[in-house]
């Protein structure tokens, strides 16, 4: 285990990097012997300072759930990072591209609870008992960690590589789609770079969240009533430029697009 002096000045660092836009070098390699529970800690002291800051949290991402984003990150595990409200962006943002770095964008789905869900037995019902409503979303990455040589206590450190969200779309409720088999299409520049189907994210987007709880029990924490939570990526990161104009199109439950500058 680190010691509470590293893992306060991992934290450090990474706050820097969000705060000046830049990267830092991979911690695993600088940290030998780090665990992913290290990686956790280092987190929760990054959160932990954020709220005594004055940002808000309103919400939970979850990373790697799908075969394709292992695949693209080489990281074989999910992971999970915080949402605060000044990540949440409306349909249509126009985002300075600069706000982030290695910038690239996923396609997911959000669940807005309507009460808390609790682990460590918390199921994929007990997900879908709990959920206000389903709506589409992007997810923005940022990673403050050099891309090269990353590996799964660099992203958890980093919260993730959460920079941002785009909600837009139709909102659902429970029951009124089958969310195994909600589709999107994802344009850069009128151009589709990307597609997938929500059943990749562990054979249910609903099973990550589960997942979610359970995970967060371990920390002794839980999901919360009114909380946003991104339910992982069906479709591989696509990189975005300066310029770019990102839109995706979920067919019945509508579209969410995005302007870079």
């Amino acid at each position: 285990m680190l010691s509470t002096e590293t893992v306060a000045a991992i934290a450090d660092e990474l706050a820097v990097a969000e705060r000046d836009r830049t990267t830092v070098p991979p911690l695993g390699k600088r940290h030998p012997g780090m665990t992913i529970e290290d990686s956790y800690a280092v987190q929760n002291e990054w959160r932990r300072r954020a709220i005594e800051a004055g940002r808000r949290p309103v919400g939970r991402k979850i990373g790697l759930t799908s075969k394709v984003m292992q695949a693209a990150t080489g990281i074989d595990e999910p992971d999970y990072g915080a949402i605060f409200a000044d990540m949440v962006l409306e349909n249509g943002a126009v985002i300075e591209h600069s706000r982030f770095s290695n910038v690239r964008i996923e396609v997911e789905l959000a669940f807005k609870l309507a009460e808390p869900v609790d682990g460590p037995h918390a199921t994929v019902f007990d997900v879908l008992r709990a959920t206000e409503y389903v709506v589409p979303a992007l997810e923005i990455l940022s990673s403050r960690v050099e891309m090269k040589d990353k590996t799964i206590v660099d992203n958890i450190s980093d919260n993730a590589a959460m920079g941002a969200m785009v909600y837009g779309g139709n909102p659902v409720k429970i029951g009124d789609v089958d969310l195994r088999w909600v589709s999107a299409l994802l344009y850069r520049n009128e151009t589709i770079e990307e597609s997938g189907v929500a059943a990749a994210v562990l054979n249910h987007p609903a099973m990550g969240v589960a997942w979610l709880a359970n995970k967060l029990a371990q920390h002794g924490d839980r999901l919360e009533a009114g909380e946003i939570v991104l339910a992982g990526s069906f479709t591989r990161p696509m990189w975005v430029e300066k310029g770019d104009t990102v839109l995706a199109d979920f067919r019945e439950l509508g579209t969410i697009s995005c302007r870079f500058v």
